[in-house]
């Protein structure tokens, strides 16, 4: 009798410890899918700052605006092939898609064309940093958007991002007012988009997909003009450079990392939240500030500059670190 309880017993704990292992599954399966969406927005925002520096600085192509209306091109005629070969679904131009996508747009070309500007205007390390400044913005904007609060621990660390930048920008030798008011506006266009992407994910009223290629498609005429009542049009079409193969591949190359981007950012958002998108931003950026100062060419070395830039890189290691072990705690 004692035999025959023990193994109903054991019998027992196998079926409870299979199904443990079938509940804990999906659950596998959606943390991969966080961690490759960010490491996929991570890997892609890192190449898209590289080969834009390198067209727009490397071979001094002078209108950063014809670069941002390639970049919407090239979203919208990527996924305007992918719909017609029946790869990706969105919705059809209808009369209330401005409406469901406003203010979207508006932040979109802002922000591609603030950042542009300020890849342009700053050296690498520098425009990382100031960069910072972007995920107390994402915090204030998930705060009074999406109602997220947010640990002392975690404001902690933001702070810690936020003096590290401020001690480097302080000796900053290459200093360019109208490039930090660049990344400043980058800065604030890049919270207020992020969150308000999580927002119109959320709805699902368009979809990825949808969101991408509207955005893109409803911005592209007003860039144009923009571009061509300034100049920029002119400029970029009159460049020496088109004759050059590799400048041409480069820029190509900008044009569908810029899709690129986008797409990866939309999975993070969705898959993560805005915030988590703007931690993964900041530990690209380790990278692209370490490869700026031996490789870029244009960083001035300041032992003020190189702590400040330390301590920055610091508190957004320290702020990664707890945000996963958060949502750790959270999913036990």
């Amino acid at each position: 009798m004692a035999d025959s309880r023990k193994r109903r017993h054991e019998s027992s704990d196998r079926i409870t410890s299979a199904a443990e292992t079938k509940r804990a599954t999906p659950g596998d399966s959606v943390a991969s899918l966080k961690l490759l969406a960010a490491a996929f927005y991570g890997v892609s925002s890192f190449l898209i700052v590289v080969v834009n520096k390198s067209v727009l600085s490397g071979y001094r192509f002078p209108s950063s605006t014809c670069l941002s209306i390639g970049q919407m091109l090239a979203t919208v005629v990527v996924l305007r092939i992918g719909k017609m070969l029946g790869v990706i679904l969105f919705p059809d131009m209808s009369l209330s898609i401005p409406q469901k996508m406003f203010p979207l747009p508006l932040l979109y070309v802002g922000n591609q064309i603030s950042g542009l500007f300020g890849t342009k205007r700053l050296n690498l390390p520098m425009f990382t940093v100031l960069r910072r400044f972007s995920i107390f913005l994402t915090m204030v904007f998930e705060g009074l958007l999406l109602k997220s609060t947010f640990s002392t621990s975690v404001k902690a660390s933001v702070v810690t991002m936020i003096l590290g930048a401020f001690i480097a920008a302080s000796s900053d030798l290459a200093f360019d007012v109208e490039g930090y008011i660049f990344i400043t506006l980058n800065n604030v266009l890049t919270a207020a988009s992020g969150a308000y992407v999580k927002q119109k994910l959320d709805s699902k009223d368009l979809g990825k997909f949808g969101i991408l290629y509207y955005n893109s498609l409803l911005m592209i005429f007003p860039t144009v003009v923009y571009a061509y009542y300034t100049g920029d049009l002119q400029r970029g079409l009159e460049y020496d450079g088109w004759s050059e193969q590799l400048f041409v591949v480069q820029f190509v190359l900008s044009c569908v990392m810029g899709f690129v981007l986008l797409y990866s950012i939309m999975l993070c958002t969705q898959y993560n939240s805005a915030l988590t998108t703007s931690v993964v931003g900041c530990i690209k950026n380790i990278m692209v500030t370490y490869i700026g100062m031996i490789f870029g060419g244009d960083y001035i070395f300041t032992w003020t500059n190189f702590l400040g830039l330390n301590i920055s890189i610091a508190g957004s290691l320290v702020y990664s670190y707890i945000t996963f072990t958060q949502a750790q705690t959270k999913k036990a």
